[in-house]
């Protein structure tokens, strides 16, 4: 079986995107299952640049197939920001403390201006070739944190489709609508068209 390793150290990461990969003909591994502790300085200017130099640089460390995602939200209020500065946002700071950071930005802002989307590029790199793929979920920064499942930016970012903020969501849901889930479904599916040769 084809070894797939994730270029991440985010514990919620790499619980999320197994969940995603299940039912691929592929044994996912994370770096520390695989005993790496490298760190790849995300210096490019899109989501989709820094997934690929993720991705690239782990699998010339390893030799092996490599998959990787940079994601991030975008606040149109806030001209796209953080953007791919998401994970970044505030400097050494906590989940908690990034979403607060972003209420506090748009205190008194009221909802038609408060729109955003979730974006996520996930890429793999194989001996070959590498791939990349796009996806995105809108929604609205909600008024305070809600739910206690995912990570990140979930509490604060509100789905008005579901009526519920990405942390309220159960697994099952946040899978299949997620700009992760939407991402990494593209992927799964050129991974099995991979995997019939």
């Amino acid at each position: 079986m084809t070894r797939l390793i994730i270029a991440t150290k985010n514990k919620g990461k790499v619980k999320e995107i197994k969940e995603l990969l299940q039912g691929c003909d592929y044994e996912v591994l994370s770096l520390a299952e695989v005993g790496i502790d490298a760190d790849v300085e995300e210096d490019g200017q899109t989501f989709e640049e820094n997934s690929l130099k993720k991705a690239a640089s782990i699998q010339t460390l390893t030799g092996g197939w490599v998959i990787a995602d940079d994601s991030g939200i975008e606040i149109d209020f806030l001209n796209g920001a953080p953007g791919i500065y998401s994970a970044r946002f505030l400097g050494e700071a906590t989940d908690i403390q990034r979403y607060e950071g972003i209420l506090t930005l748009l205190s008194g802002i009221p909802d038609e201006y408060r729109t955003a989307r979730f974006v996520c590029a996930a890429s793999v790199c194989t001996d070959e070739a590498h791939y990349t793929f796009l996806g995105k979920v809108e929604g609205r920064i909600a008024w305070e944190p809600s739910g206690s499942n995912g990570f990140g930016y979930d509490p604060v970012f509100y789905v008005p489709e579901h009526r519920q903020t990405v942390a309220q969501m159960d697994a099952e849901l946040k899978n299949r609508i997620s700009h992760r889930g939407v991402a990494f479904k593209l992927l799964a599916q050129k991974l099995k068209e991979l995997s019939r040769g």
